[in-house]
């Protein structure tokens, strides 16, 4: 489910911010405003990172390979990584170096809105219009899977990339359609193009700001996440209502992708009990946590005689070397 919603909200975005992109553009051709040049470029750069999402997505489904024994899932973490590089770099720099372009130009006398000053008022309404109706379809799909957590902490807790990153492009993408409203309207209004030089400064900001975010976001998922609490506690009920196993020594779960889990565990067993029963238990335990957690594709389950050393999430603490 949350591989869909992520494709679709996906999709919508991609939509709007390809026909955006042109207006935008077309707006800046006619007046000259480096808001509108600013803003069109945050377009192209989202329906860019739209597309790079979609081939993370597309790549992220190959088999595994010798080379590549645990699959491909982590592509989607790559290729959002590299949207929050093309956020920061083709967005944010690129807006504060227009700003600053253009706070030259005026100090130099040339403003440059022409004749048709009133289309970017327009075009920038409807691109207000259009990109709500992504933003609703990002909302609506993380709704779905979201559950009772705030909205930071599903963005800081998501291990499927596509929808925090849509939802964090989308509501930065209203808020730089806002400033450069704000930017362009008081440039007409009061006659002073100084507006336009900061509302395009704001959104290179803004843009900058939610790069950073994503890029720290991503770094955590391609470092390596566990399960969260929710599925590992699923995890540990099911071993613990497994026949044969005594008790659950210690666990380490790692997403090797958005869907794919391994969970790796170390198991007390009866000290006498056959091999048959030991081999017969850890089949049963592995059916049992694919039943509870179906994200979970790697299993490795360690059957050991518990000690009194051990914890019940740890290893036991190595013995001290020998005094020379």
């Amino acid at each position: 489910m949350a591989a869909d919603g992520g494709t679709k909200a996906v999709i919508a975005a991609l939509l709007a911010n390809s026909g955006i992109a042109i207006l935008k553009f077309l707006a800046f051709l006619l007046t000259g405003f480096s808001s509108m040049l600013a803003e069109s470029i945050h377009s192209v750069a989202d329906a860019g990172n739209q597309g790079l999402l979609l081939l993370g997505g597309k790549k992220a489904k190959r088999a595994a390979t010798p080379e590549h024994p645990f699959g491909y899932g982590r592509e989607r973490y790559i290729y959002s990584f590299i949207v929050a590089i093309v956020l920061f770099s083709v967005g944010g720099l690129f807006a504060l170096y227009e700003a600053y372009h253009k706070y030259h130009e005026i100090a130099e006398g040339h403003t440059g809105e022409g004749d048709w000053a009133w289309v970017p008022i327009v075009v920038l309404v409807g691109a207000i219009v259009m990109e709500t109706f992504s933003f609703r379809t990002a909302i609506v799909e993380s709704n779905k899977v979201r559950g009772k957590a705030s909205w930071v902490e599903f963005i800081q807790r998501a291990k499927s990339p596509e929808l925090p990153v849509i939802l964090l492009e989308d509501a930065a993408a209203l808020l730089g359609l806002f400033f450069a409203l704000i930017g362009v309207g008081m440039a007409l209004i009061t006659g002073n193009p100084y507006w336009d030089v900061a509302g395009t400064t704001a959104i290179g900001l803004l843009l900058v700001a939610v790069a950073i975010v994503l890029a720290l976001e991503t770094k955590s998922l391609l470092l390596g996440e566990s399960a969260t609490p929710e599925a590992q506690r699923r995890i540990r009920e099911a071993l613990e209502r497994t026949p044969g196993i005594d008790r659950l020594i210690h666990m380490k779960t790692l997403h090797l992708g958005p869907e794919e889990l391994l969970v790796a565990v170390k198991t007390g067993v009866d000290r006498d009990a056959s091999a048959d029963k030991v081999a017969e238990s850890i089949n049963a335990a592995e059916r049992a946590i694919r039943e509870a957690e179906p994200t979970a594709q790697v299993i490795y389950i360690e059957p050991d005689i518990y000690r009194e050393s051990y914890t019940a999430d740890a290893r036991p603490e190595p013995p001290a070397p020998a005094a020379h």
